[in-house]
């Protein structure tokens, strides 16, 4: 098969953007095997996403030769190898239902990723990590030690020419300076409910109120704590019947499925961020 590869590009919206960019594939002897727009009429913004085969190039030359048009039309974008996996570093704190979904996704091959380690403030998923052989990090958090923890991570973040962070329930706050310094590059996943319940016991607050839906969110972390741009969201239906303990256990799974499928949409570059909104090219 021919190599295969994705272009994602941004910008203001004008007459012959899609033209150009396909002529320009065609112009490398490249075949479009999919192609998504998305003309943003509010806000005058053009989002584009090109799947195409092509012999005889690399990602890297070709994304020299894209440099020109991208700068005549104004365009951020980006140009990957399709097949090539993104590295993801996955932190983990007390709950490890979405840690453990996705090391089993990434064991069968369901992910286009290369889990370059777990970050832990607790030990509690070591062995488990282990039976992966992938390398777990112990860096304990404190008030007093959160600086040169988070700079730690940033060390890792280096060293492993990680891609993506995943916040798989990691339960401390990301510094405003560490969010700007990972912007795009972290994904956060949390409960829903409507009413919000925060503290302790969320899922006991909402059984006290009665709720009829669990959700989660999947989001990019911005120093906005939980309220970075949106990329996926879903819900279970429960009922009154429904105990405090049936609804945790509803509430992993739906949080498991949601940040499973927001990190498929980004390694699969399916994401364009548009400001406080994400674009989804499912």
């Amino acid at each position: 098969m021919s190599p295969r590869f994705v272009l994602t590009l941004a910008c203001d919206n004008h007459v012959g953007l899609v033209h150009a960019v396909s002529g320009w594939v065609v112009a490398h002897r490249g075949n479009i095997t999919d192609s998504q727009q998305f003309d943003d009429r509010l806000g005058r913004r053009f989002f584009m996403r090109v799947e195409f085969e092509a012999e005889g190039v690399t990602a890297e030359s070709l994304q020299g030769s894209f440099v020109a048009l991208a700068q005549a039309h104004g365009m951020t974008w980006q140009l990957v190898a399709a097949d090539a996996p993104y590295r993801v570093l996955v932190m983990v704190s007390k709950f490890g239902h979405c840690l453990n979904d996705l090391l089993f996704r990434y064991s069968t091959g369901s992910l286009n990723v290369e889990i370059a380690g777990v970050v832990s403030n607790h030990r509690d998923y070591e062995r488990l990590t282990a039976t992966y052989d992938i390398p777990f990090h112990h860096v304990p958090v404190t008030a007093d030690t959160k600086a040169d923890a988070e700079q730690q991570l940033l060390s890792l973040v280096a060293s492993e020419r990680v891609d993506l962070v995943v916040l798989a329930r990691y339960m401390q706050v990301i510094s405003d300076d560490t969010c700007a310094k990972l912007d795009g590059r972290v994904i956060n996943i949390h409960h829903s409910f409507l009413p919000s319940f925060k503290g302790a016991k969320p899922y006991h607050q909402a059984h006290e109120r009665g709720v009829k839906l669990i959700g989660a969110t999947a989001h990019y972390v911005t120093s906005d704590l939980d309220e970075g741009p949106i990329i996926e969201q879903d819900v279970i239906r429960i009922d009154h019947r429904t105990t405090p303990e049936e609804m945790v256990g509803a509430g992993r799974d739906v949080e498991a499925r949601v940040l499973a499928q927001a990190v498929r949409w980004h390694t699969e570059s399916r994401l364009l961020l548009d400001r406080s909104r994400v674009v989804v090219f499912d």
